[in-house]
This record gives C-alpha cells, structure tokens and sequence, in this order.
C-alpha cells in the first residue's frame, strides 16, 4: 500500500486527484498507476484502470486471478466494474469514497452475486494517511 500512496503523491504533484494503485501478484507488482484524468484528457484514466492494464500487459493475460490490488481510494463503480471482469482475486484499498464508491460504500460491485465473479475487499489500510493526501488536494482547489 505504501508504493499505492507514492504513486498517489505523484498525482498530486501533477494536479490530478491523488490516487495511486498497484497490481500484486506473488510478491511482485506487476501492474501500477496513478489518475491521468487530466494529463490523458480521458475520464477513464483512473489508477486502477491504469494499473489493470499494465498488469494484463505484463502477463499476456486479460485475467487478473491470484493478484491483489491495492488502491488508496476505494474503487469508483467503473473501476469497480473493471476488477470483476479481470477476475481479481482480492482488493486492499485506504479510504473509503462514500460519494462514488464502487466496493462497499456507495455500491457493492465487488460483491455483487449476480455477476460471474466476486472479490475479496479489505478496506482501511493507511486510511488516514490516504484520506490526508485527498483532502490536502481538494483544501488546496477551494
């Protein structure tokens, strides 16, 4: 989670909301992002998408099964969306997104039986130190 939160500073450091995710599997990361909103014009330039493909990439594969996400922010429902149909095996996310979230707080995608795949979401690491970095970002927009 701590390599998520320098991507997600990273973001912040370019102006774009600062989430940063990374794609685990076996110990490796092989998949990573952070928000490109902005820079790519593309609202669908989020850390996870970002980091799914890459991880898709790296293994030549379009599932995700037996790898872990970690994400500072709770994935939006598109994202959400996305993870199911990798076939991740687990989500590890900080902080929760009662506005938009995807995996538990607005919606529970993740978990949602009448889709073919469900996963695993462990919420609240580095919690506050993910929560800090998005309300520093938004504290310094207003």
């Amino acid at each position: 989670m701590a390599k998520a939160l320098m991507l997600a500073e990273q973001a912040f450091e370019e102006g774009e909301i600062p989430v940063g995710a990374i794609v685990v599997k076996d110990n490796m990361i092989i998949g990573k992002g952070y928000n490109q909103v902005e820079k790519l014009s593309d609202p669908t330039a989020h850390a996870e998408m970002i980091a799914i493909s890459a991880a898709c990439e790296t293994l030549g594969n379009k599932y995700l099964k037996g790898c872990t996400l970690y994400v500072t922010l709770e994935p939006c429902p598109m994202c959400a969306g996305a993870l199911v149909w990798s076939k991740i095996d687990t989500i590890v996310y900080g902080a929760s997104d009662s506005a938009s979230g995807g995996s538990g707080s607005l919606f529970n995608i993740t978990a949602n039986n009448n889709l073919n795949h469900q996963i695993e979401v462990i919420q609240g690491i580095l919690e506050m130190d993910s929560e800090y970095l998005l309300k520093s970002f938004f504290g310094a927009k207003r």
